[in-house]
């Protein structure tokens, strides 16, 4: 015991007198913190409109200017045909082209429906396939209620009418931030963890002081563990700034419990921190092992669920996903952050992240083994 607080130590004051470590583990996660929120926003908004407008009547104008009040599209084009409407399109002056038929008016209240044609830009997939989403929505808005205004609605309906009405839980007023905060939180947590205990580990090999290492009286869970914990607490200090921060900065207090994202967060870090390990014991320089963790971390984080949803990726991304540690961890900050999930409610994802911390432990301690005896 009194080895490993010895090498506790030295690790610690080897990283504190180190300014560039400490700029890396600190400033840099919060900044990118302060950053990811605002420029990673799935809300897709200044979509550039071009009109065509065949009609020219009360009702296309106001169906036009429905749309760009609407606060996601600007008028940048009024064209007088389709054939010019699409020439600013491949010019990339506009995102979207409308063309409104002529009779539009005539055609909407006399004979009950009209017909509205739509070109996208579709090179950017995503800004074409919302931006179209948008812009039909707020047509089937403009819809009803020209149909509450105008249309004769018999005294007694004899056809049945059914009534939606809508709630969001959780997050009642769909803010992008509140959801996103979290994972780009638990993907900092992620690299630091991983990475920095590889290149830490991989130094000695470096210096050569490994060697020395391994033929001293220190014992090899007491070398490992004198280099994972410094990272453990440090890992756990940034997530305590970047809660720090998400409340500060963007108002976000869990509905659940601190306690249940740091239990889950100190479990969830002995799996990375296991990874990290068997990284350094193949690696043999900190270029390596800094471009090997940076490949997986980066796999790791785009196939987390963190911009894409599990549940719409393919199968065998569905599995990969399950196999991946970081896809869990995402997972219960939003859980516990949004919902107000207990451990009682993440007892899978804790046995889940057990299994993943068992494995890469055990792995990394043999194959260490393996190569320094």
């Amino acid at each position: 015991m009194r080895t490993l607080k010895i090498l506790l130590q030295k690790e610690l004051r080897q990283i504190l007198r180190d300014p560039a470590i400490i700029r890396i583990l600190f400033i840099i996660p919060t900044i990118q913190l302060l950053v990811l929120p605002f420029a990673a926003d799935y809300e897709i908004k200044n979509i550039d409109l071009g009109v065509v407008d065949h009609d020219h009547s009360a009702y296309s104008r106001k169906l036009v200017d429905k749309i760009v009040s609407s606060g996601y599209f600007r008028l940048k084009d009024y064209s007088a045909s389709y054939q010019q409407g699409l020439d600013a399109i491949k010019k990339e002056k506009t995102d979207i082209l409308l063309e409104i038929p002529p009779q539009f008016e005539r055609s909407l209240v006399k004979e009950k429906e009209a017909t509205l044609f739509i070109a996208a830009n579709a090179i950017n997939g995503v800004k074409a396939g919302l931006g179209s989403a948008y812009i039909q929505g707020i047509i089937h808005d403009y819809n009803q209620e020209v149909r509450m205004q105008w249309l004769q609605i018999p005294r007694f309906n004899s056809q049945p009418v059914i009534e939606v009405t809508s709630s969001d839980w959780y997050n009642p007023n769909m803010n992008y931030k509140v959801f996103m905060v979290p994972g780009i939180l638990v993907m900092l947590v992620t690299m630091i963890g991983s990475t920095f205990a590889a290149s830490n580990i991989v130094r000695e090999k470096e210096i050569g002081t490994i060697e020395q290492i391994n033929v001293s009286p220190i014992q090899k869970a007491q070398f490992i563990l004198g280099k994972l914990i410094p990272f453990w607490l440090i890992a756990l200090m940034v997530l305590t700034t970047g809660l720090i921060i998400a409340r500060l900065v963007y108002g976000i207090v869990p509905v659940g419990h601190y306690l249940t994202i740091y239990a889950f967060a100190s479990i969830y870090l002995l799996a990375v921190l296991g990874l990290g390990l068997l990284l350094s014991t193949y690696a043999q320089t900190q270029q390596q092992s800094m471009l090997v963790s940076f490949f997986i971390t980066m796999i790791f984080n785009l196939m987390s669920g963190l911009y894409t949803p599990i549940e719409s990726m393919p199968e065998w991304a569905k599995i990969i996903a399950r196999l991946n540690p970081v896809s869990y961890f995402i997972e219960v900050m939003r859980l516990v952050m949004l919902k107000g999930s207990s451990l009682a409610d993440i007892k899978y994802h804790i046995v889940a992240i057990l299994g993943f911390a068992v494995f890469f432990n055990t792995w990394a301690v043999l194959n260490y083994r393996k190569r320094s005896g």
